[in-house]
């Protein structure tokens, strides 16, 4: 097992294994997705930052080497779960477009937003490495890559064209970064 997925391991026992929603953030902290979970916060990340079981990540929408913070917002009631997920997607959809694909409906009442549980998932020291633009670049080429490729082989949908838009801002940024 490698020091990343070592640091990851420990990290995640801290993350709340209670029913509610996530963000999975990126080396600079900001939300790249957004989802929820029934069965259990810890447990779903878990499953998407090892690939196991995990349609954004098969689909290639979203690059687990870019993930470096969890955040997790727990509910007591499986029916809050719904409101809090579209709610926090559209907050952070409106600042930069999200790899979730499918947009979801802005809640039509106020949502009570709970404390927010915030987990690093790589050691600093990797994560600030890994904003190098000359390391960062070509990974986001690759995973636009990757995406269109399999929009292309695989399945021609418009969840994933909606990521592969997000994922082309991104590319964009970095390559100003680079220049």
């Amino acid at each position: 097992m490698s020091d990343v997925q070592s640091f990851r391991g420990e990290a995640l026992k801290a993350l709340t294994d209670e029913i509610g929603v996530y963000a999975l953030c990126d080396l600079d902290g900001v939300p790249i997705y957004v989802g929820q979970s029934v069965d259990g916060i810890r447990t779903r990340v878990r499953r998407h930052l090892t690939s196991a079981r995990s349609d954004v990540i098969a689909n290639r929408q979203v690059d687990v080497w870019e993930i470096a913070y969890v955040w997790a917002w727990p509910v007591r009631e499986v029916t809050d779960i719904v409101r809090l997920e579209a709610h926090l997607f559209n907050t952070f959809d409106s600042c930069v477009r999200l790899m979730n694909g499918k947009a979801m409906a802005a809640p039509e009442r106020p949502v009570d937003v709970p404390e927010k549980q915030i987990v690093q998932v790589i050691e600093e020291g990797e994560r600030i490495n890994r904003q190098d633009p000359a390391l960062r670049l070509p990974r986001q080429i690759m995973q636009y890559n990757l995406l269109v490729d399999s929009i292309l082989n695989v399945k021609d949908a418009g969840h994933l064209k909606r990521s592969l838009d997000a994922h082309f801002e991104r590319l964009v940024r970095y390559h100003q970064t680079f220049l």
